[in-house]
Order: C-alpha cells, then sequence, then structure tokens
C-alpha cells in the first residue's frame, strides 16, 4: 500500500471498500473471493488497500482492543506499535512524574506493590478547565499508539516520524479517536528536531529493518548516540527501548523500567530527567512495581518448590528482591531460578513443586517420564542449550498424566527438574 492508495482509502469511496473488506473478512471470505467482489465494485489499487487494511485490524486487536476496528495500520508500522495497555501505562507514568505538584509519584516505591496508576480519562483532555498537562514531542512515532496513549491521558503531542505514509496513518488514527484536537503529525528526520522547548521527548527508535528485528542499539535508527543527543537537549525524555538492552547504556541517574504483560516481557523504557533512578520492573495488568532493595541471595540447595520469577524481574536484575519475597535461594549464582521449602504467594514469580531432580539424560529423562505415563510436557530452560522442540521430538511421550520439564545449570553441570504446577496467584 503507498501513500495514494491510503489517502483513497480515507475518501468516502475508500471508506465504502474498507466496509466491505472488513464485513468480508469477519465472514471467512476467502482472500480470492473477496478481492474479486470488491473490484466488481472499485478499482485494484483501493481493493488491495481495503483488503489489506482490513486483514491489518483484524491482527491489531490483540494489541489494541475495540480501538482497532477505526484504526490504519502498517504492517511494519503495527509490529513494531506498543500494546494499548502498555501505552497507557506509560502514559499515565508520564502525567505523575510530569505533574508531580497535581499527582503522586510512582517514583518513591521502592517495594513490591500496585503502581499509583489513575485510569485514562475519558475524554482526549485530562484537566478540560486548565488545557493539557503538558507538551510531548513524539520521535519515530509510528502508527501512533503511543501517540493516543499521551493524548489520552491529556498531552499535546506534537509527532514526527520519516516516512510519509506512517505520518498519515498515524494522523488518521488521532482523527478516528477523536483526538486531533491534542495530536499534530508531519514527516521530519528525527535528529533534526528539537525538543528543547517540549516538556517530555518521547522516543521509539525504529529496532526492525529488512532482516527482522534489530538488537544492538548501535542499529536502531536513529542510532542510540543520536537519541541520547536529542536527550541532552530535553528536561524530561521517556525512551522506549527493546527489553534486551544492555544495562550499561542507560544514562546515569536514568531509571529503566522493563514491563511484562500476562508475564510477557514486552519492552523497556527508560526515564531521564524525573526524580525517578535506578531499576524497575512493572508487571501489567495488575500494576504490580519492584525497585531494587539491595536484597542479595545466596545459592543453595534444591528445595520443595521452584519459583520462576516474571521476565520483567529479571530482565531488570531484581530476582533477588523476588527470593527475599519467598524465603528461597537460588538454584545457581548465574541462573534466575529461586527455589524454596516453603509456597509463599506472590505474583512475581510461577511456583512450581519439585517431584524429581536428576543430571541430564536424555535416556534417562525419557524413562522417569514413561514411568509416570506422562503425556504432556511443559518444557522449561534458562541456562540450558538443549533445543526444547527437539527434546520434544525425541522424548516420544505416550499417556495420560502431564509435567513440567526445568532444564537448567547447576554448578556447569546439566540437570533436570521435574515438576507439577503449584502456583497461588
Amino acid at each position: 500500500m503507498d501513500l495514494e492508495a491510503f489517502r483513497d482509502l480515507l475518501e468516502p469511496a475508500g471508506q465504502k471498500a474498507l466496509a466491505q473488506a472488513v464485513e468480508l473478512a469477519e465472514a471467512g471470505a476467502d482472500p480470492i473471493v473477496a478481492a474479486t467482489t470488491l473490484r466488481r465494485s472499485h478499482p485494484p489499487e483501493l481493493t488491495a488497500a481495503a483488503l489489506t487494511q482490513a486483514s491489518l485490524r483484524r491482527r491489531a486487536e490483540a494489541k489494541f482492543g475495540p480501538d482497532a476496528a477505526v484504526m490504519y495500520f502498517t504492517p511494519h508500522g503495527l509490529e513494531q506499535a506498543t500494546r494499548a495497555e502498555v501505552a497507557a501505562h506509560r502514559a499515565r507514568r508520564a502525567r505523575l512524574l510530569i505533574a508531580p505538584a497535581t499527582t503522586s509519584d510512582p517514583a518513591s516505591a521502592t517495594t513490591s506493590g500496585p503502581a499509583p496508576s489513575p485510569e485514562p480519562p475519558a475524554g482526549p483532555a485530562a484537566h478540560p478547565a486548565t488545557g493539557p498537562i503538558a507538551r510531548v514531542l513524539d520521535v519515530c512515532c509510528g502508527v501512533g499508539g503511543d501517540v493516543i496513549a499521551l493524548a489520552r491521558a491529556g498531552f499535546a503531542v506534537d509527532a514526527v516520524d520519516l516516512d510519509p505514509l506512517t505520518v498519515e496513518v498515524a494522523r488518521a488514527n488521532a482523527a478516528a479517536l477523536g483526538l486531533s484536537s491534542l495530536v499534530g503529525v508531519r514527516t521530519a528526520d528525527a535528529v533534526e528536531t528539537d525538543p528543547s522547548d517540549y516538556d517530555l521527548l518521547f522516543a521509539d527508535p525504529a529496532r526492525r529493518g529488512a532482516r527482522g528485528r534489530i538488537f544492538d542499539p548501535m542499529a536502531y535508527s536513529p542510532t542510540w548516540p543520536a537519541v541520547l543527543d536529542l536527550v541532552s537537549r530535553t528536561r524530561t525524555a521517556c525512551l522506549k527501548v527493546a527489553p534486551g538492552i544492555p544495562h550499561e547504556l542507560v544514562p546515569e541517574g536514568a531509571e529503566a523500567e522493563w514491563i511484562s504483560h500476562r508475564r510477557e516481557v514486552k519492552e523497556a523504557a527508560i526515564w531521564v530527567g524525573t526524580r525517578a533512578s535506578g531499576r524497575r520492573a512493572t508487571m501489567l495488568p495488575s500494576g504490580e512495581t519492584l525497585t531494587s532493595s539491595g536484597a542479595g541471595a545466596e545459592a543453595g540447595p534444591v528445595g520443595r518448590y521452584l519459583y520462576e520469577p516474571d521476565g520483567a524481574a529479571v530482565r531488570a536484575h531484581l530476582v533477588a528482591e523476588v527470593a527475599a519475597m519467598v524465603g528461597g535461594r537460588l538454584l545457581d549464582p548465574r541462573i534466575a531460578y529461586i527455589t524454596g521449602d516453603s509456597r509463599v504467594p506472590t505474583q512475581w514469580a510461577s511456583c512450581y513443586e519439585v517431584a524429581d531432580m536428576m543430571p541430564f539424560s536424555l535416556k534417562h529423562l525419557r524413562s522417569v517420564l514413561r514411568n509416570r505415563k506422562v503425556g504432556n510436557v511443559t518444557i522449561k530452560k534458562r541456562g540450558s542449550a538443549v533445543d526444547i522442540e527437539r527434546l520434544r521430538k525425541d522424548l516420544r511421550l505416550s499417556g495420560g498424566n502431564s509435567a513440567v520439564v526445568v532444564l537448567t545449570r547447576i554448578d556447569d553441570r546439566p540437570y533436570v527438574l521435574l515438576c507439577d504446577p503449584a502456583d497461588l496467584h
């Protein structure tokens, strides 16, 4: 889909074609049949654009919920777009950190518990009587997922992106959701913008290229040094980055926040120029947050229970804090598995009851599982080089029972723990 085709899609004829495409998609029509049907009334370019949008909207429901039904997307933009719940959390936190005079400040939280996280306002402005809380410059805005969340939190947002089609899509999304009065979107190179007049710089450098995901921040677009140059020219910044960002790249005095959604780590946010600092893990949708307490964790023998910390706590190097919560110890000083003798309820870890433990041997593991009549296994690993899918095939299991197989290393030796779920969430 090119820029001209997208603009045609926004016209009355295009909206009619899109509505028909959505209706056909919801009815489960074969793609060839759908295309043939639309081409009877619409030109090929408009038909292709409408079918593309209908398909992208269905995919976008997982990230954007009901909003997806009226939004517009590009395939690349949808891939990098922030999940709506994560964007809303970040926008609420920005509101608290930037306007401490009118709201409480979550940066002071140092122990596990729900972060102050008020619901986003129903309308486009958080404080209609006084106007927006603050002005935000959103660089590399993509299709506008974070633009939408920031505007709904009451910010006035100036957004830029290098790609003209993406800019048109973001602008259309703001209009579709009734946020145009708070949002302006234009085509510009992020590195050429001036963030100095804004209350917050929000940056989401592109982390996908022609070959897929980009993991090296130095290969982001713009590159990490260019992003930090923008940060140096603003009062406050929030940088959306991949969860695997090396800790040493986090600017001094900033806070790095790793965010998981339903136990899957989605991204990290680096907050610069606020009162928050250090490392933070946040779980959504609960809003539970965890920061460093200075706790330490010793390694010790395997107990009756095994705890698997939430990925956000692992990425934030807060496994010791989770171990302290459950009164546990590490299986190995370098592996993020915790063991303990008691079942302690916590949202910060999945809990399993250890049924058996043995040095890893495919033959022995297969024999043990067959003796237990296990036909279904959930395989987890940390610190193991074993290929999970290959192992699943090699086990050749049959039986009516289930088990959790945990592959790990203890003192540089490969081990396997056979477990049963014992979650207390």
